[in-house]
């Protein structure tokens, strides 16, 4: 059982160590060239925020919805599945998703778990609750900045901007200053 957890852990970091490198740029697929370019959030797409969902009204309806603290207990990266359904009635008032929207968590515990975030990639009416800092990107693939945003490159920039000690929050504007490298597509 010890040399397959130690076998586990060492592919884990060799997946990892790939992730980041192509995450990055510095490895590059065949087909794929050009230089990559160091951008901030704020110069590729917008930020909005999400609206309050009560925790009560999480199970009153049949439409998806997500809820910040399901960004870091469900979802890793993209939204893969919805937990929480609001009614007509309480969507009427919450901030509607649109395909490609990056969530974040804006407040969280610990610094370095702040600003954890999923790609919303479904085209289906979906809604965020309050506390998630929604960015809109224009042009980039949300898959890709799904993943990279919550690389050790960009969870190192959200950690040194988050605010508070008991709980740590994180703004859309300070959220527009994370910079990361982007493949000559994104505009």
């Amino acid at each position: 059982i010890g040399k397959l957890e130690n076998l586990i852990a060492k592919k884990r970091n060799i997946k990892q160590g790939a992730m980041q490198q192509l995450l990055t740029g510095k490895k590059r697929l065949p087909g794929f060239s050009g230089k990559w370019e160091v951008k901030k959030l704020g110069e590729i797409g917008s930020f909005s925020k999400g609206q309050g969902i009560r925790k009560d009204q999480s199970q009153s309806g049949e439409l998806s919805c997500i809820r910040y603290g399901e960004l870091y207990t469900r979802h890793s990266n993209y939204v893969k599945q919805y937990y929480s359904f609001i009614s007509k009635e309480v969507a009427a008032t919450a901030k509607k998703l649109t395909v490609g929207d990056i969530l974040f968590a804006g407040s969280g515990e610990t610094k370095e778990e702040i600003g954890k975030c999923a790609a919303f990639i479904d085209n289906i009416d979906a809604y965020a609750g309050g506390d998630i800092v929604i960015f809109s990107p224009h042009g980039a693939n949300s898959l890709f900045l799904g993943y990279l945003l919550n690389s050790p490159i960009a969870v190192e920039q959200k950690a040194s901007k988050g605010q508070g000690d008991a709980v740590v929050h994180i703004s859309a504007s300070n959220l527009k200053e994370i910079q990361i490298s982007v493949p000559p597509t994104v505009k």
